[in-house]
């Protein structure tokens, strides 16, 4: 009988210390992977891509009472990936306008598509907004920025890109990108002519 007990507990021991040793290939598996993966990634050193906010057209800016604003505007806004070895692919973003923090038209689609290396995308959206409420101070605000003959205005683009390295393909990483878009203004003839093209603020 006691034979029998010491014969089951051996037993019971060897399949132990098998699991134990399926457990610990399992997990040096694991560890050379993500180790492989953190290499490839380390030698590639993905860059975000670059934004410019290379024209925008203001075809309407009214405001009226008691505070309500109403925008059509046109953008030109290019990307540029400067990767050697790595593409992007964007799979959702946004664009709107905003003025001193409030978004003062609705968000934009703008195409999906895949960026190769050191491609360049170009995107050429309307903006609308119509009766967009805003706040007091802001819109004594714009009717002095309009006076003074100067207007600075914000163009956001937000979204989701995936980085890709020969058939590998990372998760979605979110992107925002911020780009002033700087304006004289002819209070008399109320137009807007934009400054400069301008380098985008980019986080990923």
């Amino acid at each position: 009988m006691s034979a029998k007990k010491e014969c089951g507990h051996h037993g019971h021991h060897k399949h132990h210390k098998l699991l134990k040793f399926i457990l610990g290939v399992v997990l040096v598996i694991i560890i050379l992977i993500l180790l492989a993966i953190l290499i490839i990634w380390l030698v590639l050193r993905p860059t975000r891509p670059r934004f410019f906010l290379q024209d925008t057209s203001i075809y309407q800016l009214n405001l009226t009472s008691p505070n309500y604003l109403t925008t059509t505007l046109q953008l030109t806004i290019s990307s540029r990936n400067p990767n050697d070895r790595v593409g992007i692919y964007y799979d959702h973003l946004d664009t709107y306008v905003s003025y001193k923090g409030q978004q003062i038209t609705l968000a934009t689609a703008l195409p999906k598509g895949y960026q190769g290396h050191h491609d360049v995308s170009v995107w050429s959206p309307y903006l609308y907004g119509t009766n967009v409420p805003l706040a007091p101070f802001l819109m004594a605000s714009l009717g002095q920025d309009e006076n003074a003959g100067f207007l600075l205005l914000y163009v956001h683009v937000d979204g989701k890109l995936r980085w890709r390295v020969g058939s590998w393909m990372s998760g979605h990483y979110h992107i925002g990108v911020s780009c002033p878009a700087f304006f004289t203004c002819d209070a008399d003839k109320g137009s807007f002519h934009f400054q400069q093209t301008t380098s985008c603020s980019v986080d990923v």
